[in-house]
């Protein structure tokens, strides 16, 4: 038995179809600007990591004795 929707009803279905749809595509955003920020950060970080290993001196490896 199909259910017939007044005019209203179907108006009312497709407004919250759009919030919905609205909030997904928000929290979409909201989680790739997120991750987007994190990797630059990490990025950063690792490129600064990098240049300080480049340009402390090198240490020299610890004497090990040798077992016989």
């Amino acid at each position: 038995m199909p259910v017939y929707l007044t005019p209203e009803q179907l108006a009312a279905r497709n407004k919250r179809s759009l919030w919905i749809a609205l909030g997904l595509v928000a929290f979409i955003v909201l989680i790739f600007t997120t991750t987007f920020l994190r990797m630059q950060a990490n990025l950063t970080a690792r490129t600064a990591q990098d240049r300080a290993m480049a340009t402390a001196p090198a240490q020299p490896a610890p004497m090990t004795e040798a077992s016989n």
